[in-house]
């Protein structure tokens, strides 16, 4: 790999597959984490996409300025990042709560505007998570990094509280760009502190290296995030997850395995599927924050000494079907999910496009836009004929025969004020705005009452569009 790459965005809102991102901006450094060369990329709004008001109180941008039609369209700003990216491979990306977010929204951005969504994880590139070196730093060595502490008593991680607390400068919270750059200087501060903990950061950066790592280790300090807390666990692998080749199963070393082996399946079942199961789970391909057990201090050993964790990891891995039977209790009852109506979310639910997809998406972007329809009534994949077809509407909608327009601009102005259980609505965004408002939300700039109005004048053009249209058909 040439380096890293430090990214953030901001976004219209947390829905992965239904919002959209507005601003992207990412750094490339070398190995030494010196800056070679940075990128910022801004987008308008798409016709099909409504911001929740929280994220525009949090982004600090008026619906105006997202709305501009000077402002690059989403398709053209997802062109220029996956040309960048291309471009800046193959390296370490590396963001804040990233695998979770960032990583998620950049996925399904790709994947909409017919690009490769798997651009940081491919050829050769890996991925981290910068929240899960400042988890593995404030735990390793001691006072390497501040958590400051919430109003509620627990330690926050958010970036900007760590920033502020460990005197890194973050003058413009939750604009991409500085984020970006702050999660740097995070790295830099990590890395200066607790050379260690940094080059196990990069390491598992690898999926490979993890997938070595939890097969070869007699037990590990797993850590992980949830309930705005950091949890320490010592474990022991048991195996893959089925049907997830990045998916791997650990036990949480606390539960004696000889005295799990001797329970019937009920009691194992009962054991294992309770909330707080000692069964937990990490991906390889998600830089999961893992420590040795001969290097982790006692206070991440919990009740634990480091001979009664090795020893208990020893066993278990000795006794393949003791492992075998915990992960086929522990998934007994897992249900098939059923596949979504919105192909925005089916991502992960559809498989690869196949090879002459692929060929027909490069050809997509090169065509000349009298060309582009034909090219996607030829996709095989019908997630991909959808978002064709969206980007056609939206990009250079005459070149869609009268019919198929009309039909498009009907099934667009549904989705905007129809409830239908997924992407946010007109009327949701309402709703919403005028619960902030209610509440007295801060909203120095105003931004609450310019959007409510802009809602409510698009409401009224969808009711005269769509009392026009049905008028016609009778």
């Amino acid at each position: 790999m040439t380096g890293f790459v430090f990214f953030d965005t901001e976004t219209t809102g947390l829905k992965k597959g239904f919002d959209q991102i507005i601003h992207f901006a990412a750094v490339r450094t070398n190995h030494e984490l010196n800056e070679l060369d940075r990128f910022e990329a801004y987008s308008r709004l798409q016709p099909h996409v409504v911001p929740h008001p929280a994220a525009l109180l949090t982004n600090g941008l008026r619906i105006g300025e997202l709305t501009d039609p000077e402002r690059p369209s989403h398709y053209d700003m997802i062109g220029a990042i996956g040309r960048k990216l291309t471009e800046w491979s193959p390296a370490i990306f590396v963001g804040y709560n990233s695998i979770s977010f960032d990583e998620e929204m950049l996925r399904h951005a790709l994947f909409q505007a017919l690009h490769n969504p798997y651009l940081t994880s491919g050829r050769g590139c890996g991925r981290a998570d910068a929240m899960a070196l400042a988890l593995a730093a404030h735990a390793l060595p001691p006072q390497c990094l501040i958590a400051p502490l919430r109003a509620d008593g627990r330690k926050s991680f958010r970036l900007p509280d760590i920033a502020e607390a460990n005197g890194l400068s973050h003058v413009r919270a939750h604009d991409a760009l500085a984020d970006a750059l702050v999660t740097l200087d995070l790295c830099r501060l990590v890395r200066d502190r607790a050379d260690d903990t940094w080059q196990r950061f990069q390491r598992f950066a690898n999926k490979a290296a993890v997938a070595d790592f939890v097969a070869s280790e007699d037990g590990f300090v797993l850590t992980e995030f949830f309930g705005g807390e950091a949890r320490h666990r010592s474990v022991g692998l048991l195996g893959s997850v089925p049907g997830n080749a990045n998916g791997r199963f650990c036990l949480d070393l606390t539960a004696d395995p000889d005295h799990l082996a001797e329970m019937s399946d009920e009691e194992l079942r009962q054991e294992i599927c309770r909330k707080g199961t000692p069964v937990r789970r990490l991906a390889t391909n998600a830089c999961p924050a893992l420590t040795e057990l001969w290097s982790a201090p006692a206070e991440l050993l919990g009740d634990l000494d480091v001979d009664t964790a090795e020893e208990r990891a020893r066993r278990m891995k000795d006794d393949a079907d003791l492992c075998a039977r915990i992960i086929s209790v522990y998934t007994a009852t897992w249900e098939e999910r059923p596949l979504s109506p919105f192909p925005e979310r089916q991502l992960y639910d559809g498989g690869f496009p196949g090879d002459a997809d692929s060929q027909r998406r490069f050809d997509f972007h090169d065509a000349p836009r009298d060309q582009r329809l034909g090219i996607v009534r030829n996709f095989d994949d019908p997630r991909l004929t959808t978002f064709g077809l969206r980007l056609i509407h939206a990009e250079h909608r005459s070149s869609l025969p009268e019919a198929e327009r009309l039909a498009a601009d009907l099934d667009l102005a549904e989705r905007l004020v129809e409830e239908r259980d997924g992407p946010l609505t007109l009327g949701g965004a309402l709703a919403a705005v005028d619960e902030l408002m209610a509440s007295g939300a801060a909203d120095p700039i105003g931004l609450l009452p310019d959007y409510r109005g802009w809602i409510m004048e698009r409401i009224e053009r969808i009711d005269r569009f769509r009392s026009e249209r049905h008028s016609e058909v009778r």
